[in-house]
């Protein structure tokens, strides 16, 4: 019989065994961080709890760099602006007053429809934000629950018996098909007066500008697009018509055809944004048209300087939704310089958290910062 060239003797382990398991390790870089979380002995604080999820590992260590990086982009918008950032190009106006940092902030409509509508709402009512894309459902869901609440269900609801019962469900949300219904009488109107001024003074309907009349129109304190009416954050939804406020086009253009909506002037709108900036910052909630449209208008720019991403979009099938945000740097939508961070996650669970650990903390030096503003203007 052959000998076993690993065998060893009765006392000893196969030496292949200890090669491969006993492998010793070259040294760790001094000041590489170590694995560490939260001990509740030492009492309950959240945001020590929050700050120990650098060292947490897997997406808890992705939402700490998130945290970093957003508050890099806030500092940036805060300090000075350098006086060659203060003109405009092209004559194209940019709605705001200019400040060191644009911050895009961009959802997906789920988020509105969820209690995350509260967490945007917050961040443009605060001017803390400077321009906004979003879905037609982002827009639409806003204004319809300042008409009607929508309700708690479950994922397990029978589609069969909500659609005889007139309820629609959302994930585990339910939206009585009434709510759809207050929202189309407060539409035709509105629709029936924006044709008016169409006809009679010229007035160019963009989505941007019919959303900002909405917000207008809606007046109501818990509108998400109230305060950006208020605030002049300009709102991009390229795809308008697909939803709700779509049914509403579509049903007025029976009742008095001739209403256009022009989307080319809007995308000139949000380029000469991205362009006209000193430094940008994406912040993106989801996927999808919004996520491509914020980074597109970042790549006439050569990129954006700053970018989170919290999505639960995976990179294999080659969709836009899941691609990393390296992939974006090869489209010259983010810098090569930036430092980005993909959180990949629920947003519902982590959104609310992420910016009461950015925004929210650094509420006070945004209020001294708009002190400081008007006092220059």
């Amino acid at each position: 019989m052959e000998k076993n060239p690993n065998a060893e003797n009765g006392n000893m382990p196969p030496s292949l065994a200890t090669d491969a398991v006993l492998l010793k390790s070259e040294a760790i870089p001094n000041g590489t961080p170590i694995i560490k979380g939260y001990d509740f002995n030492e009492g309950l604080d959240y945001h020590r709890l929050l700050q120990t999820y650098m060292t947490s590992g897997f997406q808890a260590q992705n939402f700490g760099k998130a945290v970093e990086e957003i508050n890099r982009m806030i500092s940036c918008k805060l300090s000075p602006l350098s006086q060659e950032h203060t003109i405009e190009c092209n004559s194209q106006q940019t709605y705001r007053e200019k400040t060191n940092c644009t911050i895009f902030l961009s959802y997906t409509s789920n988020m509105i429809s969820a209690g995350v509508r509260e967490i945007i709402r917050f961040l443009v009512q605060h001017k803390m934000v400077d321009c906004i894309v979003t879905t037609a459902g982002g827009v639409e869901e806003d204004f319809i629950k300042c008409m009607a609440p929508t309700y708690m269900g479950d994922f397990n609801l029978s589609g069969r018996m909500l659609r005889d019962k007139g309820i629609n469900r959302t994930g585990n949300l339910l939206v009585p098909n009434d709510n759809y219904c207050k929202f189309h009488d407060w539409m035709m109107p509105i629709l029936d007066v924006m044709l008016e001024e169409q006809k009679s003074v010229g007035t160019l309907w963009t989505p941007s500008r019919m959303i900002d009349r909405l917000g207008k129109e809606i007046n109501h304190p818990d509108s998400v697009y109230y305060w950006a009416h208020k605030n002049s954050i300009p709102v991009f939804s390229p795809a308008l018509t697909d939803g709700s406020l779509g049914d509403q086009f579509f049903f007025h253009s029976f009742k008095k055809p001739g209403l256009v909506l022009d989307i080319i002037e809007d995308i000139r709108a949000i380029n000469s944004i991205a362009i006209q900036s000193s430094n940008t910052g994406m912040i993106i909630v989801g996927a999808g048209l919004i996520k491509h449209h914020t980074c597109n208008a970042n790549m006439m720019r050569n990129g954006a300087d700053f970018a989170v991403y919290l999505n639960t979009s995976s990179e294999f099938d080659g969709s836009d939704s899941g691609a990393s945000p390296d992939e974006a740097v090869s489209w010259g939508k983010i810098r090569k310089t930036a430092t980005p961070v993909k959180i990949c996650a629920e947003a519902s669970l982590v959104f609310p958290l992420l910016i009461a650990e950015t925004f929210v903390r650094r509420q006070q030096e945004f209020k001294n910062f708009r002190v400081t503003l008007a006092a220059e203007n």
